[in-house]
């Protein structure tokens, strides 16, 4: 049992690489027109429009956020937690907003579909991207349960 958390680790890291450059939503415009951007690709979008605040916080919410819950799970999991300074304080309050990325993701896609300009198809980015944060999500209880029993 020892192997599952380190798998799971890499897997989320993998899965969350996938998500970012991979597109997550395919829009379709007039029959004619389609886009299929990665998350990626529509945070420099939004940046090059002019929405920097909107970019900035899609982009630390969606894409920092993600980054800095794997590096805090990999501290956590290789058992230097009390030498971690930042992430071991910071690990509890991260796993509180697990989904918070997948939920910005969703609500764009939400907004999207609803709006009637475009018509929107979730990608396989967005798959790989939410299974990154399960896994995420998942993994502290595993190693408060393996803890435990080793």
């Amino acid at each position: 049992m020892n192997w599952l958390r380190p798998f799971l680790l890499v897997l989320a890291a993998i899965f969350l690489g996938l998500g970012l450059f991979l597109p997550i939503i395919r829009f379709e415009r007039l029959y004619f027109f389609s886009e299929t951007p990665s998350l990626l690709e529509l945070v420099a979008a939004l940046f090059e429009e002019g929405d920097v605040a909107l970019s900035l916080v899609v982009g630390l919410f969606s894409i920092v956020f993600p980054i800095v819950k794997l590096a805090g799970l990999t501290v956590q999991l290789s058992g230097r937690v009390r030498q971690a300074g930042f992430f071991g304080r910071a690990m509890p309050h991260l796993s509180k907003w697990s989904m918070m990325d997948v939920m910005l993701v969703a609500i764009v896609v939400f907004a999207a579909k609803s709006s009637g300009l475009a018509v929107a198809v979730s990608q396989p980015g967005l798959w790989f991207y939410a299974a990154s944060a399960i896994i995420a999500g998942v993994l502290p209880s595993l190693s408060r349960t393996g803890s435990r029993q080793n």
